[in-house]
């Protein structure tokens, strides 16, 4: 199955707001990234999913549409274009994603109460995705290493949320993650032009001489 595949690799999210420009570049740069060795893709949406197909990786699809995959109808879609595994955030979905679909589900999920429900649902794995960004759960500037610690626990736990460096992914294997998937700091052009420019604009303001320097 395709959770075995993915076991202690990266799988990279390959994603973008529906006003982007980098729609369009979707593709190629699910290409690019498999080609430097990506293991899987989480992509969004049947018609990028399908697209993606022939670059031959296991695929974790989703289907946004004011949550993530809300309703067995998004699931059927994303499973119909390809997808190898459904995330969904919603648990009551499990049984039945995995029971007529026939797809291993991955259940995304922001605090540990959350996890625990979503293995009991029958998810095949976790993910903690959606640490920091509903109201249960804790405000972090990096990612939720203490949740992933302990979901690994009790099953498997795919460490996602706010990677953005190397060390951090890595610390997310030590604490027994199965998988780390890493979106924004590797496929956002966009982000990473912001940030640098951000830290320049700090960095000159921090040396611009005071009046009394002048």
């Amino acid at each position: 199955m395709a959770l075995v595949e993915l076991r202690g690799s990266l799988i990279v999210s390959v994603q973008a707001p529906q006003d982007s420009s980098l729609r369009k570049a979707l593709v190629p740069i699910a290409a690019a990234v498999v080609a430097a060795g990506a293991a899987g893709l989480r992509l969004d949406g049947p018609k990028v999913i399908r697209a993606c197909r022939h670059l031959g990786v296991p695929i974790l699809g989703i289907y946004k549409d004011g949550s993530i995959t809300p309703t067995f109808d998004h699931a059927r879609a994303v499973v119909r274009a390809g997808a190898s595994l459904v995330a969904t955030a919603h648990l009551e979905l499990i049984a039945r994603i995995r029971r007529e679909l026939r797809v291993e589900v991955v259940a995304d999920v922001s605090t540990m109460e959350e996890g625990l429900r979503a293995f009991a649902e029958g998810a095949d794995a976790v993910a903690t995705t959606l640490s920091g960004y509903t109201p249960q759960s804790p405000r972090l500037e990096g990612p939720d290493l203490a949740l992933v610690a302990k979901l690994t626990r009790h099953g498997r736990t795919i460490a996602e949320g706010r990677y953005g460096t190397p060390a951090q992914a890595r610390s997310a294997f030590r604490r027994g993650a199965w998988a780390v998937v890493v979106g924004s700091a590797i496929t956002r052009p966009d982000n990473l032009t912001r940030r640098f420019l951000s830290q320049l604009r700090r960095r000159s303001s921090s040396n611009t001489p005071s009046t009394t320097e002048r």
